[in-house]
């Protein structure tokens, strides 16, 4: 067997950030399944009381509440989007834990309107990333610069612009994982 060979094998542990309510399955679904995949481990957090519910009513039982992430347990965080994740935006927890991760130089991504939640944290500075159309002017305010792209991928940040591009987020991230 080859380094390569043994690198893929190897299941990665990746936390996905699922917000409470209205989160976008396509996103989810889609993501969760090409990770999975590809030998991907997926861990989901919330702060639902037992479940989180998407817009078409799926129903997702969450593994830990956000209290409980400890970025050591995991090899990147992916914020699922949607829109109730705007309720999350401000939210200073999900900021701290979006910034242990980038600061650890894990692989930190969000698709939709959930790259505001990085934005936010401070970690989109100067950094080009993509996200929902309407929510382009709180990346700005917030110093990202903005591309009108499916996925961006800079350093150990990648973002997606919406459900649409759900397969090529999550083969940027595989990339990114497997590089």
């Amino acid at each position: 067997m080859t380094i390569t060979d043994t690198k893929t094998v190897i299941a990665k542990s990746i936390l996905f950030i699922l917000p409470k309510k209205d989160f976008n399955e396509v996103e989810f679904l889609t993501t969760k399944r090409i990770l999975e995949k590809n030998e991907c481990k997926i861990f989901i957090a919330s702060d639902a009381g037992s479940f989180c519910e998407g817009k078409q009513g799926l129903k997702i039982k969450h593994d830990i509440s956000f209290f409980n992430v400890n970025e050591n347990n995991f090899s990147e965080i992916v914020f699922i989007g949607g829109s109730g994740v705007k309720e999350y935006w401000n939210d200073q927890m999900l900021h701290k834990i979006a910034l242990k991760f980038h600061q650890k130089k894990k692989i930190t991504a969000a698709i939709c309107s959930a790259p505001v939640i990085l934005a936010y944290a401070g970690i989109l500075q100067n950094v080009e990333a993509t996200c929902y159309p309407d929510d382009k002017p709180e990346l700005l305010k917030n110093g990202a610069v903005y591309k009108d792209v499916n996925v961006v991928v800079r350093k150990n940040i990648i973002t997606g612009k919406d459900a649409a591009s759900s397969e090529e987020f999550a083969e940027a991230i595989l990339t990114k994982l497997y590089s």
